[in-house]
């Protein structure tokens, strides 16, 4: 019989902090958590005020940055010596409700392995703009950073110098498709925010990278038709590493098992003492999205280039905080919600 234990204060706030440090498109933060004391079950739902109706039209990469999130909530369990119990998308009837993570009890010693650090990588990992070194990141770790994303229900490919030349074009159409569209880049520019503005979402312009002054790599402008806000051009690296994530199938599931699977890759990175960027553009045209799927895979549905390698840390990205007061479940049951 499953013994519960009343979760207290401090325990939601600590798994709550450790869920919005979760990366998620433009910091968007696109999650809402509820949380049934009685029951012990943390609820992920989606917030539908932070989507991004031209550039994630189909709300997958909502659905990657929700599934970062309950990563981050069942890792900061584990750490906490509870058992998590996850469910996605547990009632048809609730489309909203993305998942469940229900903490069924204490770990046993046993139960209690080392997680090489991916908890205390949480709070390091930060998206890196500027260029890597060049230097090349070591096998095993490669290795254990595709073990992390077969662990989670997705794959990692790791392409040689013409796979690698092949994705950054398909990535630089679909930057360049970017800047042709008027709308989108104004939805974009929605998202950056100036120095000391007083928001928790959105990218400060102080987190913003420069472009490549090679014009080989293509890092997402978000200045668009903001000249003035573009730091100046450095030198990127010449051998770029990069990874493709993909499903086998491309439900909406599989889209929270592809963002879970992405952050298991990035904290095991960031473990490492990797750099990560994520390259989404060719994710946000379907056409450009097929063409970087593996040739000869047809069950391969990409989600996310992730760039990765050593160089300076990346600059910090506001986020809600996620001490919130806990509150009995009525009915309504009350929302804790974080952004």
């Amino acid at each position: 019989m499953r013994t519960r234990t009343r979760l207290d204060a401090a325990i939601v706030e600590s798994l709550l902090a450790a869920a919005v440090a979760a990366p998620s498109i433009h910091n968007t933060q696109p999650w809402r958590f509820r949380l049934d004391p009685d029951s012990q079950v943390l609820e992920v739902h989606s917030a539908p005020e932070r989507t991004l109706p031209l550039t994630d039209p189909m709300h997958r990469a909502q659905y990657l940055s929700v599934g970062a999130a309950v990563f981050n909530l069942r890792l900061a369990a584990v750490h906490q010596g509870r058992r998590p119990e996850v469910r996605l998308l547990p009632d048809p009837r609730e489309p909203g409700l993305l998942a469940t993570v229900r903490l069924t009890g204490s770990l046993d010693a046993d139960d209690q392995s080392s997680d090489s650090g991916l908890y205390e990588a949480i709070a390091r990992r930060h998206t890196s703009r500027m260029p890597f070194t060049g230097r090349p990141v070591p096998e095993p770790i490669v290795a254990e950073m595709a073990s992390a994303a077969h662990a989670a229900g997705a794959r990692l490919h790791v392409p040689g110098i013409t796979g690698t030349r092949r994705l950054l074009r398909l990535t630089a159409a679909a930057e360049a498709r970017n800047h042709a569209h008027l709308d989108r880049t104004a939805e974009t520019r929605t998202w950056i925010t100036a120095p000391g503005a007083d928001t928790p979402y959105g990218i400060p312009v102080t987190a913003l990278g420069p472009p490549d002054a090679a014009a080989r790599m293509p890092m997402r402008d978000f200045t668009c038709a903001l000249p003035a806000l573009r730091r100046p051009a450095l030198w990127f690296e010449r051998h770029v590493q990069v990874a493709l994530l993909s499903t086998s199938h491309d439900r909406r599931e599989d889209w929270l098992r592809a963002g879970q699977a992405l952050q298991y890759v990035l904290l095991t990175a960031t473990a490492h003492g990797l750099r990560t960027s994520l390259l989404h553009q060719a994710m946000e045209w379907p056409d450009l999205r097929a063409a970087t799927g593996l040739p000869g895979h047809k069950r391969c549905h990409p989600h996310m280039l992730i760039r990765f390698g050593y160089g300076p840390d990346g600059g910090r990205t506001p986020r809600t905080p996620g001490h919130f007061p806990v509150r009995p479940a009525a009915s309504p049951a009350t929302d804790t919600e974080t952004s």
